[in-house]
């Protein structure tokens, strides 16, 4: 196959591009200085000269609470645009066969635990990332949509708080994971005495490994025509992908603690938000067809602090 990663150089579309070299795949690339996503025509140029079999839409805008909270409107347009914009002119092109990646957060803030694929457009979102849910939800029907009309198999998944290798360690716009390893480890270099985390520390949060996300993805898109058929039918708009346990905010702070080596106070301002009380994925339909995640957290945040600090030498 000739597969499009759209995105790889972000932290998923990096781990799919990997997992897909070591099969031989046959990948298509572009930088955002090479194609603007938001753009329709360049997009639509693309698509007619690269003649894809296949697409992973992993490129997205994202960022946690911060992010979300002061960029809204970026949030919800240039995810809105890219979507379009890739899985119109897929269509057009003819190619049948597309991956898109969401986020947990397309779930109602008070959806029952854990939240399974029924729990979608059930209730009111989480209201300090509602616009990147909006455009989430908006990107599983499109593909829902030119399913139902054009025919095409056009698949969604849902994957729980993703990290690993590649994360985002920005100091205001990444997410929870990399935002605590990257202040725990400045408090350990600069010998700070306290770190500070957002909120109450009672927040649930399940997390998964990127290179488990990545073979889950290709499993769900059915790399193999034997895994793809199967899969075929009957297939669910959106599948979710998760790891099946979580954690407080402040277990995982206390892990990742343990790991950088910092013997100081944590505090917690309670005067900032916690977003969320509670996000575990219902990952049971994907594996109940044979899939299951293999990398634990503790080895997983140990993977991941090794890899920030190999980046910072």
């Amino acid at each position: 196959m000739r597969v499009y990663v759209a995105g790889h150089r972000g932290m998923v579309g990096g781990a799919i591009s990997r997992k897909l070299e070591e099969r031989g795949v046959d990948i298509v690339t572009r930088t955002h200085s090479e194609l603007d996503l938001t753009d329709q025509a360049a997009v639509r140029n693309f698509f007619v000269a690269e003649k894809v079999d296949g697409v992973v839409l992993a490129a997205a805008k994202v960022g946690g609470i911060h992010a979300n909270n002061t960029y809204p409107a970026e949030f919800i347009y240039e995810n809105l645009m890219i979507e379009a914009n890739v899985v119109h002119q897929a269509y057009a092109a003819g190619v049948q066969r597309l991956l898109f990646l969401g986020s947990s957060c397309i779930y109602p803030r008070a959806a029952p635990q854990p939240m399974d694929e029924q729990a979608l457009l059930t209730g009111i979102l989480e209201p300090t990332n509602e616009p990147y849910a909006i455009a989430k939800i908006a990107g599983i029907k499109l593909c829902e949509s030119y399913n139902r009309q054009y025919g095409t198999d056009y698949r969604s998944v849902m994957p729980t708080n993703l990290y690993g290798p590649g994360d985002n360690f920005h100091p205001d716009n990444s997410h929870v994971m990399p935002a605590l390893i990257r202040r725990f480890h400045e408090a350990v270099v600069t010998g700070a005495k306290e770190v500070v985390i957002w909120g109450t520390g009672n927040p649930l949060r399940e997390f998964l490994h990127v290179d488990d996300m990545a073979d889950a993805s290709l499993f769900v898109f059915g790399l193999d025509r034997e895994t793809y058929e199967a899969h075929t039918t009957p297939m669910l708009s959106h599948i979710n992908v998760g790891y099946g346990k979580d954690v407080t905010i402040a277990e995982l702070a206390s892990l990742i603690a343990q790991v950088t080596g910092f013997a100081g106070q944590v505090r917690f301002d309670t005067t900032r938000p916690d977003g969320t009380p509670r996000k575990l994925m219902d990952s049971s339909r994907l594996t109940s067809m044979g899939w299951a995640p293999k990398i634990n957290l503790n080895r997983g945040v140990q993977e991941t602090y090794d890899w920030y600090q190999a980046t910072l030498a």
